[in-house]
């Protein structure tokens, strides 16, 4: 019989919020926490150490995928668990990760449920649950894609496993972070995709946005969820229409300079 493998929980880290210490209290029972911090201006290094993860900084951001697998070198364990600053590792999830350890598959990657929170509300319909996210691998095994935002683990799909339990995950603690972060990434997304030579009109972004608002309150049954159920079907048709905006309007702009 093998020994049973050790486990760390990795973060990446900038200005982590509210939840991050209640994030390390539920990874206590992992063998080592690591946190790449890029760079934050509040006490997140400080919360980390004091919890006695293993803190490294880098500020040279090239984006989420290429920041994970610079967290990944600096594991030392056999397995990773991936945790966001705002997330929290519920009881029956350890139990479930512990389960795995105690007869491991280094071929096998594991998806966990993430149960998201909106401004006081945890969300079951939208398209927001359930959410898969393939969280636990061996170190060795995978690795993340080098996309600048929605990173995905390279991993294929037969070799991935459900997990029992949930993942919380805290988006809207700090409404201005949460505006921000979906600014952001709405103006990475778009400056990608024109860099790749992606174009759209007017009426594709008015389409895409009106389709998003559908989706999201009449085909995924978001009017169940009363009001938050709106105000997330408009906000997430807010951030589509800030993504394609930003393209259209970047895509104006390159032909302006070449007139």
């Amino acid at each position: 019989m093998t020994d049973r493998p050790s486990l760390a929980a990795a973060l990446i880290t900038r200005n982590a919020g509210p939840r991050f210490e209640r994030c390390l209290d539920s990874l206590r029972w992992v063998d080592e926490i690591v946190v790449l911090d890029s760079g934050s201006s509040d006490d997140t290094v400080e919360i980390a150490r004091r919890a006695g993860a293993r803190v490294t900084v880098r500020e040279d951001w090239e984006g989420f995928g290429v920041q994970r697998r610079r967290a990944q070198s600096l594991v030392a364990s056999d397995w990773i668990l991936w945790v966001d600053s705002d997330e929290i590792v519920t009881d029956e999830l350890r139990d479930a990760i512990q389960a795995v350890m105690a007869r491991p598959d280094p071929e096998l990657a594991y998806s966990v449920n993430r149960m998201s929170d909106f401004f006081g509300r945890f969300i079951t319909t939208s398209g927001w649950y359930p959410d898969r996210v393939v969280r636990l691998h061996a170190r060795d095994r995978y690795r993340y894609n080098d996309a600048v935002v929605h990173e995905a683990l390279e991993c294929p799909r037969q070799c991935v496993r459900r997990l029992p339990g949930h993942l919380l995950h805290y988006t809207t603690d700090d409404v201005d972070a949460y505006l921000g972060k979906s600014l952001d990434y709405a103006r990475t997304w778009a400056r990608e995709r024109h860099e790749q030579g992606r174009r759209v009109g007017p009426l594709g972004v008015l389409g895409r946005t009106a389709a998003c608002f559908l989706r999201k309150y009449v085909f995924q049954r978001g009017f169940m969820e009363g009001g938050h159920g709106l105000l997330l079907a408009l906000q997430s048709s807010q951030y589509v229409f800030t993504k394609y905006f930003t393209l259209w309007a970047l895509g104006r702009e390159a032909g302006r300079r070449r007139d």
